[in-house]
C-alpha cells in the first residue's frame, strides 16, 4: 500500500487529482458545519451576486445560499456516485467472475444477458427507470448501477479468462481447493488493478449522470445535488450565470480529478510501468 502511494504521488496527475478530490471531500464532510441549517431556507435577498457579504458564491432566486447548496450538495453527489460505483463494480465481479471461470454455456448465457443491457441506450434506460419506480436516491442508485456495471463484467471475464489457464490457477486446481477458494484467493486479486482503475472512471461517469438526471427534474427532491442546483438556475441563466455555472464547476473539478486519479493509477499499477519505475 505505501509503495503503490509513493508511485501514486510521483506523478503529477495523481497529485492533482488526490488534491482535489481531498478538497471536494473535506467540503462535503465539513458541509453541516460550514453551513450549518438546511441550505433550501431562504436567507438573503434573491439574486445577489457572488462575493456579496456573507455569501460568497451569491444568492439564487429565491434568496438561498449558493454557497450552501453546493457544499451540502457535494455530499449527495459524492455519496450516488460511490454507492452507484459500488453497487455496479460489486455487481459486474460476480457475474465476469462466473463467466470467466466456468467458461462454456455459464460464459455465453452470462454475456448474452450482458449484451441485453448493452444494446439499450444507458441514459434512457436510467431516466425510464427513474420515473418508473419515482425520483430518489434509492432509485438513482439503482438505475446508474443498473447501466453500468456490463462493462466491469466484460472486463473481469477477460481477466479471469486469462489468468484461469496460468499455471499457478492449475496448481491451486491439482491442490484440491475449492472454485470459490480458486476464485476468491488466487485468481481475483490479480484483477483488482484495472477493476480499481475501471472504478475510478466509473464514479466519475456516475456523479455526471446523476447530475443529468437531476438536471432534468428526475432528481431526490429532499435533497440538493450539483444537477439539481444547475437545473434551477438554467432559466435565469443570462441574468444569474452563477447559479449554474458555480455547481458546474464543483461538477467539473471533481470529474477532472478523478479523471487525473484514475489516470495515475492506471499508471501505477501497471506491472510494465512498475517495473521501470
Amino acid at each position: 500500500m505505501k509503495d503503490l502511494l509513493s508511485r501514486l504521488l510521483r506523478q503529477p496527475a495523481g497529485i492533482a487529482g488526490a488534491t482535489m478530490l481531498a478538497f471536494i471531500m473535506l467540503v462535503a464532510v465539513g458541509a453541516h458545519w460550514l453551513y450549518p441549517g438546511d441550505p433550501w431556507s431562504m436567507v438573503a435577498d434573491p439574486n445577489l451576486p457572488p462575493f456579496s457579504p456573507g455569501y460568497p458564491f451569491g444568492t439564487d432566486m429565491l434568496g438561498r445560499d449558493v454557497a450552501a447548496g453546493v457544499a451540502h450538495g457535494a455530499r449527495v453527489s459524492l455519496l450516488i456516485g460511490f454507492v452507484a460505483t459500488l453497487v455496479a463494480v460489486s455487481v459486474g465481479t460476480v457475474l465476469g467472475a462466473v463467466a470467466g471461470y466456468h467458461g462454456g454455456w455459464v460464459d455465453d448465457s452470462i454475456m448474452r444477458f450482458t449484451e441485453i443491457f448493452q444494446t439499450i441506450p444507458g441514459f434512457l434506460l436510467a431516466l425510464l427507470m427513474v420515473a418508473i419506480f419515482g425520483p430518489s436516491m434509492y432509485s438513482i442508485v439503482g438505475a446508474i448501477g443498473v447501466i453500468s456495471w456490463p462493462s466491469v463484467a466484460r472486463l473481469v471475464r477477460a481477466e479471469f479468462l486469462s489468468l484461469r489457464t496460468r499455471d499457478f490457477v492449475k496448481a491451486a486446481v491439482l491442490g484440491g481447493q475449492s472454485d470459490l477458494r480458486i476464485v476468491f484467493r488466487q485468481i481475483l486479486p490479480n484483477t483488482l488493478s484495472p477493476i480499481v482503475v475501471a472504478a475510478s472512471l466509473m464514479m466519475a461517469t456516475a456523479i455526471l449522470l446523476e447530475s443529468a438526471i437531476s438536471f432534468l427534474g428526475l432528481g431526490d427532491r429532499s435533497m440538493i445535488s450539483w444537477g439539481f442546483m444547475i437545473g434551477a438556475g438554467r432559466t435565469t441563466l443570462l441574468q444569474s450565470w452563477w447559479l449554474s455555472a458555480i455547481p458546474g464547476a464543483a461538477i467539473f473539478v471533481t470529474v477532472l480529478g478523478l479523471n487525473f486519479l484514475g489516470d495515475a493509477l492506471n499508471h501505477a499499477l501497471s506491472p510494465r510501468r512498475r517495473g521501470h519505475s
